[in-house]
C-alpha cells in the first residue's frame, strides 16, 4: 500500500534510445551503425544519394572510434542538415576510420524526419569482436 504522505512518484520517462548493431567484420560493423543512425533520423526510401563525402575520424580504441564516428554523422545532420543514405568504410583499424557517405541535404518537402537526437552517449557504449566471429556493439542516444 502507498504510504499517504509520499512526497515523490515514479513515471515512464524514455529520454534514450539505444541500437545493437553487429557485422560480419569491422567495416561492416560501422556500417551498420551509420544505417541505424540514419534510420533513427528519418525515413531512409526518402534520402536520396545526391552528394558523396569523404570522412577521416579517429578514437582511442574501438568504442571511442564508433562514438566519434556516430558523433560525427550526427554532426553532418544537426549542424548541416545533410541525412545520410549509405557508407563505405575503406580504412579502418583500431584508432582510424576512413569511410565514403553518400546522402543529401535535408528537404522539408520531401523528407520525414522520425526522431530527434541530441546526442551520442558513452552510457554503456560497448564494441566487441565476438569469439564465435563477427562483431557487436551497443550505443545509447541522449534524444
Amino acid at each position: 500500500m502507498k504510504d499517504e504522505l509520499t512526497a515523490y512518484s515514479f513515471i515512464d520517462h524514455t529520454a534514450d534510445f539505444g541500437i545493437r548493431v553487429s557485422g560480419d567484420d569491422a567495416e561492416a560493423l560501422f556500417e551498420n551503425a551509420a544505417g541505424a543512425l540514419w534510420e533513427l533520423l528519418a525515413d531512409p526510401d526518402l534520402v536520396g544519394d545526391v552528394s558523396v563525402l569523404e570522412l577521416d575520424v579517429s578514437g582511442w580504441d574501438y568504442s571511442d572510434l564508433m562514438f566519434n564516428w556516430l558523433r560525427e554523422l550526427l554532426y553532418l545532420w544537426t549542424g548541416k542538415a545533410w541525412l545520410g543514405k549509405g557508407v563505405s568504410v575503406t580504412v579502418i583499424s583500431e584508432t582510424l576510420l576512413s569511410a565514403r557517405i553518400w546522402g543529401e541535404y535535408y528537404h522539408p518537402d520531401r523528407h520525414r524526419l522520425l526522431n530527434d537526437i541530441k546526442a551520442v552517449t558513452y552510457h554503456q557504449l560497448v564494441v566487441e569482436q565476438r569469439p564465435e566471429g563477427g562483431w557487436a556493439c551497443q550505443v545509447i542516444f541522449d534524444v
